[in-house]
């Protein structure tokens, strides 16, 4: 197992604070839809909640679910987010995620692919995305989201999941208009009915769905992103955080499979 420090998007807590209180969210998109353009603030926190993937699936297999994240192990709700692999399969692995946040970004093109082929398809591991976006510091990580979602409505989610991280560094710096608009294009390329998507999207029809997420991963403890949590509920979940490279997870993985 690499040791290096894995990396991750945290912030302070003062801006933590202010993301779990719901009405930013809305204020957030209300003042991105109205056209108004929002700064970014760049923050790092000076404690960030990383655990080493042994030391999960030790207390992962060795204790029974609660609900207090402070021990280590969660009983995670799926939601009803979107689902990649065989539903049954014994794993879960439960992402909080940001579309804007290039960890997450580097996740999703050096680890999951992996994950995918040695895990999801050989139906060992079932993977749930969840939305986690941080608008202090990424001004249209909620408008990504929202456009994931409308996609999700149309049964493309992960196509359109894959487009937005492919596409991070030719979307995160637009303005209002900009973004929305290369969304939009996003939808019609990948064969979406583009009338029903750009009004899901403009009417921010699933705001509530991405603080919901957002909401019930500070509830279990996400500081920052990407934030995982790795079992199922028979025996709860342990939490995996930061860009974590595919050997931390192969042991996971591994450890719970034959325990």
């Amino acid at each position: 197992m690499d040791d290096k420090e894995p990396e991750l998007i945290s912030i302070k807590k003062s801006s933590y604070n202010k993301l779990i209180v719901g009405v930013i969210v809305g204020a957030v998109l209300s003042a991105f839809f109205g056209g108004y353009v929002l700064g970014t603030e760049t923050a790092q926190s000076s404690e960030t909640v990383i655990k080493n993937a042994k030391d999960v699936t030790d207390q992962t297999v060795a204790k029974q679910p609660q609900s207090n994240p402070s021990s280590g192990i969660i009983s995670v709700s799926l939601d009803d987010d979107p689902v990649k692999g065989d539903p049954n399969a014994p794993i879960t692995m439960i992402e909080f995620s940001d579309f804007q946040c290039p960890f997450c970004a580097r996740f999703f093109t050096e680890t999951l692919p992996l994950i995918q082929k040695n895990y999801i398809d050989t139906g060992k591991v079932k993977f749930v995305y969840r939305d986690f976006p941080l608008p202090d510091i990424h001004q249209n990580a909620i408008p990504a989201a929202i456009a994931a979602e409308c996609a999700d409505e149309q049964g493309m989610f992960w196509e359109y999941h894959n487009k937005i991280f492919e596409n991070q560094l030719l979307w995160q710096d637009l303005d209002n208009q900009n973004v929305v608009r290369t969304f939009e294009q996003f939808a019609e390329e990948l064969g979406l009915d583009t009338n029903t998507f750009n009004t899901c999207l403009e009417s921010a029809k699933y705001l509530e769905e991405v603080q919901n997420d957002l909401n019930d991963g500070v509830s279990y403890g996400v500081t920052g992103t990407p934030g995982f949590f790795i079992g199922n509920e028979k025996i709860g979940y342990g939490m995996v955080s930061g860009a974590q490279p595919y050997a931390a997870f192969q042991q996971v993985f591994d450890q719970l499979l034959v325990s």
